[in-house]
């Protein structure tokens, strides 16, 4: 991991500020000031996260992020308006790993940022088992890919990380608060439902289990129920 990260962001000022921090935080910076050169960038592997903006001239942040779920699990954190749920909501949708709302604190983005990066990283560097057996779900942390009845799911960075989370505690209460700084790096926050976004996805992607096999265990957490 170089951590490299390509900014996507169409505000000149902005956009230099936070590639300067960037810069000088240890990042390798790329830039592009609209969604097409931004998804060329992104798909051309010139990096190893995306920090992407939603409101872009040419073609919106989230069709950016659409087309780059089509082809890559590249981890993608969304610049979003304050307060404006409905975007941060679609983007979890589609497959964004995170958000942090514009104007937004440069130390807080690299936070996030590191955060993300370590989780990729981390199945590399762990002795961990390449290959284990959860019912119908086979995880292979080496190539940080599940499967379901021998078909791949497609997850982004930031589902594979939770899913990871609770399958090592299958059967078992994983508090909120756990998940959120196992899985996502940073601490739960309240009004924060990131966390509960990547759940629903998650539940989409598994199927319609009835009761759903990543059970919601009111004021503590969320347990994980094999399914053979």
């Amino acid at each position: 991991m170089q951590n490299r990260v390509l900014l996507v962001e169409d505000d000149d000022e902005l956009r230099e500020l936070l590639a300067r921090y960037l810069s000088g935080q240890g990042f390798t910076v790329r830039e592009a000031a609209n969604g097409k050169d931004g998804l060329t960038l992104a798909l051309g592997q010139h990096c190893d996260i995306v920090v992407l903006d939603i409101m872009l001239p040419d073609i919106s942040g989230l069709e950016v992020l659409r087309e780059l779920r089509s082809q890559t699990h590249l981890p993608v954190v969304l610049l979003t308006a304050r307060g404006d749920e409905t975007d941060r909501i679609v983007g979890f949708e589609v497959g964004a790993d995170d958000y942090i709302p514009k104007p937004c604190n440069p130390r807080e983005l690299v936070a996030r940022l590191h955060a993300i990066l370590r989780r990729v990283a981390w199945d590399q560097k762990a002795g961990v088992k390449a290959e284990q057996n959860y019912g119908d779900l086979r995880l292979e942390s080496d190539h940080r890919r599940i499967y379901q009845n021998d078909e791949p799911l497609d997850l982004t960075a930031t589902e594979y990380e939770i899913l990871q989370v609770l399958l090592a505690h299958a059967g078992s209460v994983v508090r909120k608060t756990d998940l959120m700084q196992w899985a996502l790096g940073r601490r739960l926050e309240a009004f924060d439902r990131t966390l509960d976004m990547h759940i629903s996805n998650l539940r989409k992607k598994l199927g319609s289990d009835d009761p759903p096999r990543i059970e919601t265990v009111r004021g503590l957490g969320y347990s994980y129920r094999v399914v053979e």
